[in-house]
Formats: structure tokens, C-alpha cells, sequence
């Protein structure tokens, strides 16, 4: 079944506002003021469409490093043993506009995090704004391996490939006709044994109907619309 969620801008807004209430001086602060746009953009973008909610992901994440000083990180994902720290990159303000202390500050920052026991993920302003779908491939790869290692059990109780096969559901969408399995195995760039496995999966629960040509072997799929809940 695919869960019917609420608009965007009220779960982000909602998201914000609970964040706020939780939060007192500077970590309030700085959420009460909102986003930046790249920030923005990316959950907008690339976060809200792939997971439908904002659970475990927390806007400017306060850290103390290693020299006792106050870090922010653009967003956090923590759950159980897992810590993923997420930074947006403005081409500008990481790159030709930094000074050299700035630039090894950002360094030394980064390897705190690491050390610390943070997985950390990086994605540039541009990439979120014209590539959206490569920054969601990056997140699947990263919460698959975490999957496939054991390290947590879930990803607000979807698995990794729970969010593929809601993929292969938009995708067949936005195509609105049978899809073979090679256009998928494209699409999400994986292996042609993950490929048959997805769709069997989805066969099973009923969201997908093979549909037979020669010798009865399957050449594509339809997906079966009254058994989605939109």
C-alpha cells in the first residue's frame, strides 16, 4: 500500500514548529528563523518526495566538537546506533569565497564528525536543484548499506527496499503504461537480481500484475491502480 501523506509546505511547516518547541536559546534560534534556501530546497526536493515525512531528521543540529566549541550541521538523522550528518554545500560560500583558516576549519570539522562516530553526506546547491533523483540514489545507496549491515532496523519503519519498490510505483505512474523490468533495472541503476526481486515483492502484494507474452514468460508489468491508496 502506498500511504496517503500531507502537502509539503505542512509537513515542513509542522516539522519546523515542532522543532522550535523542543529547542531553547541558540538551537531555537536558529530554527525559528528558517531554513536557508539550499537547505530548503534539498528537503523539498530530495527528502520529503523519498521518505514522505520528516521523522529522525533534525534541522541545524548542535555539536560540540572535540575543542568544546559549538558546531550546527545543516540536518541530522539519528536513530538507534546511526548518526548521519547532512551538509549543503553553496558553490559560493564553500568554495572560492573561503578563506584558507575557514576552508581547514571545515576539515577539521568534518574529520571531528568522523571520528566522533558520524556517518557525514554532502551534496552541492546545484546538484539538489537540477539533480535531485542522483542526491535520493545517494541516500537509498547509504540507508541500504546500513540496512544490509545490520545497524539499524529500520528507516522510519520502510526498508531499503521498501523505498525501491515505492520508486518502481512512481515511476510506473509517471510512465502510465506496462513497464518491463530493464526500464526499471535503468532507472534505479541497480543489478537485474535486485530488479526480479522487487518485482516479485510487488507482485505479491498485489500492486503489480505480470502480464505474458510467448511461451508465458513475463516482458513487462502493470500496475494495478485501484490497489493503491493515493
Amino acid at each position: 500500500m502506498v500511504a496517503k501523506k500531507i502537502g509539503f509546505q505542512t509537513a515542513y511547516e509542522q516539522w519546523l514548529a515542532m522543532h522550535v518547541k523542543q529547542r531553547s536559546g541558540e538551537r531555537r534560534r536558529r530554527v525559528e528563523e528558517g531554513l536557508g534556501h539550499a537547505e530548503q530546497k534539498f528537503v523539498e526536493l530530495v527528502w520529503y518526495p523519498l521518505f514522505g515525512g520528516f521523522e529522525h531528521l533534525h534541522p541545524e543540529y548542535e555539536l560540540v566538537d572535540f575543542g568544546g566549541n559549538l558546531r550546527f550541521v545543516d540536518f541530522a538523522w539519528i536513530q538507534d546506533k546511526v548518526k548521519l550528518a547532512i551538509e549543503i554545500d553553496g558553490f559560493s560560500t564553500h568554495a572560492s569565497n573561503l578563506s584558507r583558516r575557514q576552508f581547514d576549519d571545515g576539515l577539521m570539522r568534518q574529520n571531528h564528525l568522523i571520528i566522533d562516530g558520524w556517518h557525514v553526506l554532502r551534496f552541492s546547491y546545484d546538484l539538489v536543484r537540477d539533480q535531485p533523483r542522483t542526491c535520493q540514489q545517494v541516500l537509498q545507496q547509504f540507508f541500504g548499506k546500513i540496512w544490509t549491515l545490520g545497524v539499524t532496523r529500520s528507516l522510519t519503519e520502510v526498508s531499503a527496499d521498501e523505498l525501491l519498490e515505492r520508486e518502481v510505483i512512481r515511476f510506473a505512474l509517471r510512465e502510465d503504461r506496462p513497464v518491463h523490468p530493464i526500464d526499471v533495472r535503468r532507472h534505479l541503476k541497480i543489478s537485474e537480481w535486485r530488479t526480479r526481486h522487487l518485482m516479485k515483492r510487488l507482485v505479491a502484494k498485489g500492486l503489480l500484475e505480470p502480464l505474458h507474452a510467448d511461451r508465458q514468460r513475463i516482458r513487462c508489468y502493470r500496475l494495478v491502480r485501484e490497489r493503491l491508496t493515493l
